[in-house]
């Protein structure tokens, strides 16, 4: 079983993630740290050095490599923006759009320095991208998660769709 968990940055899907796969017995694989682990660089380091696009070109081949090896799997906030990502990780098997608001996203990725798209924009820049976004994320994904509850109810909410499908 293969669960993949999309989302703007700061919605939780590394905190939902842990605990679904713990209620699911599971494994659980945080993509960005899949993506350091195998290019060897952290994300900053990829967006600087490689550039965006290179990132990209790794998350599209990372959803087809973890949905192989299945569990729970928090995508990057954009690793689910792509028509292929989101074909890839249908075939494989399931994603969830965790739904937050903007602003308690933002509280939450605030100043993080390990994210080069918070660092490059502005508190209302990063708010048009995640409009941008939001659509995407609903289209990309078959199960649409409350993500304003507790991280043990979102997982709950979650493993019960995952099972009802």
């Amino acid at each position: 079983m293969t669960i993949y968990l999309c989302g703007f940055m700061g919605c939780g899907k590394t905190t939902v993630g842990r605990v679904l796969a713990d209620m699911m017995s599971l494994e659980y694989t945080d993509m960005d740290a899949y993506i350091e682990k195998r290019s060897g660089m952290s994300i900053p380091q990829i967006f600087a050095e490689k550039g965006e696009d290179a990132f990209r070109r790794m998350e599209t081949q990372a959803v087809a490599e973890l949905g192989k090896a299945g569990g729970i799997i928090a995508c990057g906030g954009g690793a689910m923006l792509k028509e292929i990502n989101a074909e890839t990780a249908a075939e494989y098997g399931t994603v969830v759009y965790i739904d937050v608001p903007y602003d308690t996203c933002y509280d939450r990725i605030s100043g993080d320095t390990n994210r080069p798209i918070v660092m490059a924009n502005t508190k209302e820049s990063l708010e048009e991208i995640y409009n941008e976004r939001v659509p995407l994320y609903i289209a990309h994904s078959q199960i649409r998660a409350d993500g304003k509850k507790s991280p043990e109810e979102i997982a709950s909410e979650i493993k019960a769709a995952v099972e009802m499908k």
